[in-house]
């Protein structure tokens, strides 16, 4: 008997949502946030919010983006989305250098830890390079245009990292995966040597990160849709040790709250000095941080910071030079949703370091307004408002959405033939012509 595809409901605006962003420099030079179209830097050495100067003309992009990081160096900064775009900014002017079409939206991005490549991932699963400095010795494509080094196969690439020796570039996808592969030395022929596949995961995998011991030993954390932190041994494709978050969050949600679909990890982020976790969960308002030992291989509760009912964090950052958490909340392609109410709220914990975070209460869970780095410039500068009543207003909209939100943008939905067609008939994502 042969199976029938089973059409599932989609939640308004589910599916397009786009969570708001944040990335902190790794010296601790600056921060940005993005919702939406929109890409806000502050400069944190100055106390002065950033002007972003695009050579290309325009704005920085005109759909939402999907996805920043820093350098390692803390010298370029990337952004990439729906209007598919990839763009490239030097941090110490702010000032985009290099601009990327793909032909099709853009779900990752990456730069190399020696500055010289930029890596993004499109919806359809493919890998996608680009020769960053053009006095390179290496030949380099015709019009330097992306190169395709990797695929997933057709599976969306949720989340991709470099390794912390530069060595590997992980990738992982909704289909449960993570790939880690050998970033070869001219990759512009491709990355076709594959060092492990990282397999445990029973559900989409949202977010990948690495953490060091030391400058010879690191390993990968992983988040996913199944509820569960993973910690690998990534050159091996080890299993290391699973954390359930399920098995720690009865008491602080509802009855309706506790299974795996709305328990989706959003984001993950290590301390500075590996010792710890801050785990970002899709329905919970609030951080759980897990005690990462990783002599031991070990992951294990530690403690919840528990945040106001209206605020869930969608993304994590912190830097090397700091012990501040940055969280933040906030989304866009809401139905309904005006472009002035592209608002996010900013939630900073302090002594985000096991020794200086015990499990006590000792200390401020999360920085008061006045306490925040520059104050209520960086907030107005990074949220957009410092009026709490729109800020209520505008989240109190996209609040029940980011309960529901990581799970349905991610999981794999089965469609009716007829549906499926409706869908190729509408997407967004033909080729560009030249």
């Amino acid at each position: 008997m042969e199976d029938t595809a089973v059409e599932e409901p989609e939640v308004s605006g589910a599916a397009e949502f786009a969570p708001a962003l944040v990335a902190a420099h790794p010296h601790g030079n600056s921060v940005a946030v993005a919702i939406g179209p929109e890409l806000r830097a502050f400069d944190l050495r100055t106390g002065l919010p950033v002007s972003l100067s695009d050579d290309c003309g325009g704005r920085s992009h005109s759909d939402a983006i999907r996805a920043i990081c820093f350098s390692v160096s803390g010298a370029l900064f990337a952004s990439a989305g729906d209007d598919k775009l990839v763009k490239v900014w030097k941090t110490d002017s702010w000032r985009c250098i290099r601009t990327i079409a793909s032909e099709k939206r853009v779900s990752a991005v990456a730069i190399s830890n020696d500055d010289l490549y930029v890596t993004f991932a499109d919806k359809f699963g493919a890998v996608w390079l680009v020769t960053l400095r053009e006095d390179s010795a290496e030949p380099v494509s015709v019009d330097n245009k992306p190169v395709s080094i990797l695929g997933h196969y057709c599976s969306i690439i949720t989340s991709m990292k470099f390794s912390p020796d530069g060595r590997f570039i992980a990738t992982a996808d909704r289909d449960f995966k993570i790939r880690v592969t050998l970033f070869p030395k001219n990759p512009l022929k491709g990355a076709h040597e594959i060092q492990s596949f990282c397999l445990g995961h029973t559900d989409f995998v949202s977010c990948i990160t690495f953490t060091s011991i030391s400058e010879n030993q690191s390993f990968l954390i992983s988040g996913g849709g199944d509820s569960t932190v993973r910690l690998w041994d990534y050159v091996n494709g080890c299993l290391l040790d699973t954390f359930q978050v399920r098995d720690e969050m009865g008491e602080l949600l509802g009855p309706n709250e506790t299974d795996d679909s709305s328990l989706a990890i959003a984001d993950i982020c290590p301390s500075n000095d590996g010792s710890l976790v801050a785990v970002a969960i899709q329905s919970f308002s609030g951080v759980m941080l897990l005690a990462c030992d990783l002599v031991r291989k070990k992951l294990s509760f530690l403690k919840v910071i528990v945040m106001e009912k209206s605020y869930i964090p969608t993304s994590l950052a912190s830097s090397l030079s700091s012990e501040l958490l940055w969280t933040v909340m906030g989304a866009a392609n809401m139905p309904n949703q005006a472009s002035s109410h592209l608002l996010t709220r900013l939630r900073i914990i302090p002594c985000f370091q096991k020794d200086r975070l015990s499990s006590s209460d000792a200390g401020p869970a999360t920085l008061e307004d006045g306490d925040v780095p520059h104050g209520e410039k960086l907030l107005l500068a990074l949220q957009g408002s410092l009026d709490v009543t729109k800020q209520e207003e505008v989240l109190a909209s996209v609040l029940a959405a980011l309960k529901v939100s990581v799970h349905k943008m991610l999981v794999k939905k089965h469609y009716s033939e007829e549906r499926r067609e409706q869908r190729k008939r509408g997407r967004n994502d033909k080729k560009i012509k030249n």
